[in-house]
């Protein structure tokens, strides 16, 4: 028998951009973002305001499509007209300057020669943002214009293969063609998608025995080193599977993750590279593109894999690495964070394996622009994927971040669903759903990997003990409005980290020691500056800790979430927590050394401390040396 040509159905639909609105500290994160640098970086940085791609002279490669890619999904999810006027704007003048045979975006980049005539990467991510805006506008310009572009770009790869950036990032572009494929049922598309596949890095393969297992030398540094290429790497295999069903490619996302965990991974749920892999040295950096590469990687895998254990993953690098490398008001970012973070400063001979000398610093654009561009979409992304479509047309959570879901299952039917509570602050969630006419539907409750003993309670039911790491069906015949409540109890536990240090979490959330800060502005002027931040206090301690039992080490005090949620005055969760100085720590090309190994010997007096989310401290300490608890420090 011949095999049906065709690609297999997701198991999960990410449901249309803007269907799912930010709610409670969420929404404050969403609004803080659109007030921030990205609301209005177009209006003053050349590479956007005045770049190639609405014909500019400024760059014209991958700095314009970056931004729109994050705008599209920025304004749609604050539903703000500010930002939808941007967007809207490039969306016209891309696709009316479209080019007779169908090439999107200039030719080349003309402000700097660096980049060759018709590089397809940077049109792998205008597609993208294009495929966004169809599915939030329904613009019928776009199916037809993306259409036209991959005609073009099969045609260009028959005279040249994929090179370069688009090599490794061939995974983008097979994203758009099943998009096209998913709407049009066109064969050639299949074979299109096969041919940039055939054409790409083998990364399945590449990871069956990764040749990267230290810190990268620089003789070994190449593209496939690259940290953001190995962030977008995490999502090829399960992008192919579409297509291949090829058993190993269903297993293949996972398999990557365990791999760089393995090697380079960090507390945060990323892998260091500053700028390639870099070991799992706590001091060593992530860039900040790595970090939002990392969760649109995971959003697109889980959507089609539908592995809860993906959406762990996805929560801890959203709710800590992400919030941790922005500057409260998001007006100054990180190129590279640092899990031990206890200077951000212009360092002559930094730690870093290939990374500049401000690569730490907060600014407009540290070390190197990309990230300014490329920044936008962790958050926006971040809230379109919390709920998705399942194959029996109900709705599965992927996370429990607050919002409201707008949801119209048919012509008639309508269902709205509210996400109430300061989830990750907070353990327990209400959800409330409100249908305008009865209706049998199945909402899938994520249970995480991290949770025990968890528990959902409905009207005159309940059920408890859930298995972690699964979906938990609630089949029923909705009415009116329903309020279902969930219990997800957070566990602290000490994680063994580099040098037998410890790392404290409690759900998804990773705990710091925050140093006392100082901040200098090196250069611009307020809000968009370039800031060093230096410690004011002595930063070298270890943690007096129950590693069996750190609930005996530890006491939990829970606030609200202020604005904004992951401040560094005001955190929405603490520990309490026993510390003391640490003698023999010191610095290391103008970094954190390594923690020394545990147990260790205090140097000094113990004394009471706060822990707050990891997001929360711009400087801090994550891996800490620790010794078993002595007599219990009574709070001053």
């Amino acid at each position: 028998m011949t095999a049906t040509r065709g690609l297999k159905p997701p198991a999960l639909k990410p449901l249309d951009l803007a269907t799912i609105s930010p709610t409670g500290w969420l929404r404050d994160q969403l609004q803080v973002q659109a007030c921030g640098l990205s609301g209005y970086l177009d209006e003053f940085w050349p590479d956007v305001a005045e770049s190639g791609w609405i014909g500019g002279a400024a760059e014209g490669w991958e700095r314009g499509p970056y931004w729109l890619d994050g705008m599209v999904a920025l304004a749609a999810v604050t539903d703000n007209p500010r930002l939808l006027r941007k967007v809207q704007a490039w969306i016209d003048h891309i696709i009316t300057h479209q080019a007779p045979d169908g090439w999107l975006g200039p030719e080349q980049d003309q402000a700097t020669g660096r980049y060759e005539a018709r590089d397809p990467w940077p049109v792998f991510v205008a597609l993208k943002a294009l495929t966004q805006w169809h599915d939030w506008w329904r613009d019928e310009r776009v199916p037809s214009a993306v259409e036209r572009c991959l005609r073009c770009i099969d045609a260009e790869l028959d005279k040249r293969p994929l090179f370069s950036w688009g090599w490794v990032r061939w995974a983008d572009l097979v994203i758009s063609i099943h998009w096209l494929y998913d709407k049009t049922q066109q064969s050639w598309l299949l074979d299109m998608a096969a041919k940039v596949q055939a054409q790409g890095f083998d990364w399945l393969s590449h990871f069956q025995d990764l040749p990267f297992k230290e810190r990268t030398t620089g003789e070994q540094r190449n593209l496939l080193s690259h940290v953001v290429n190995n962030a977008m790497a995490i999502k090829a295999p399960a992008v192919w599977w579409r297509q291949s069903s090829d058993e190993g490619d269903r297993r293949g996302t996972q398999h990557i993750i365990t791999e760089l965990d393995r090697y380079h991974g960090q507390v945060t749920g990323v892998f260091t590279g500053d700028e390639h892999l870099a070991g799992k040295n706590p001091s060593q950096g992530t860039e900040l593109c790595a970090v939002v590469e990392a969760m649109f990687s995971l959003e697109t895998a889980i959507s089609i894999l539908g592995d809860p254990a993906l959406a762990d993953r996805l929560e801890r690098i959203a709710f800590n690495a992400l919030p941790a490398t922005f500057t409260d008001d998001m007006w100054a970012h990180q190129y590279d964070q640092q899990v031990n973070q206890v200077r951000c400063a212009v360092i002559d001979e930094p730690i870093y394996t290939s990374n500049g000398p401000d690569a730490n610093t907060f600014g407009l654009e540290p070390n190197y622009g990309c990230c300014t561009a490329n920044m936008h979409q962790g958050w926006p992304k971040f809230v379109n994927s919390l709920w998705m479509e399942t194959a029996d047309h109900g709705l599965a959570a992927i996370s429990y971040a607050p919002c409201h879901v707008s949801h119209i299952l048919d012509e008639t039917t309508f269902v709205d669903l509210w996400v109430d509570g300061d989830y990750p602050f907070s353990e327990h969630v209400t959800l409330t759903v409100e249908v305008n006419e009865p209706i049998t539907m199945t909402l899938y409750l994520r249970i995480p990997g991290w949770c025990r003993r968890a528990a959902i309670e409905g009207e005159g039911w309940t059920r408890k003990n859930l298995t972690p790491g699964r979906f938990v069906p609630i089949k029923r015949t909705w009415e009116g409005s329903t309020t279902i409540t969930l219990h997800l109890p957070m566990p602290l536990v000490a994680e063994p980290r580099f040098n037998d240090s410890v790392a404290i979490t409690m759900g998804p959330l990773v705990f710091s020691l925050p140093i006392d800060d100082e901040w200098h502005l090196l250069k611009g002027q307020p809000p968009h500056g370039d800031y060093e931040v230096t410690p004011s206090q002595d930063w070298a301690f270890m943690i007096e800790l129950d590693r069996e039992h750190p609930e005996a080490s530890l006491e939990v005090v829970r606030l609200h979430p202020s604005w904004p949620p992951f401040s560094s005055i005001w955190a929405p969760i603490e520990l309490m927590a026993t510390v003391a100085p640490v003698a023999n720590w010191g610095w290391n090309q103008g970094a954190a050394a390594p923690p020394p190994a545990s147990p260790t010997r205090a140097a000094g007096e113990a004394t009471t401390v706060w822990l707050v989310p990891y997001g929360a401290a711009k400087l801090r300490l994550t891996e800490l040396p620790s010794c078993p608890p002595k007599q219990k420090v009574r709070p001053t």
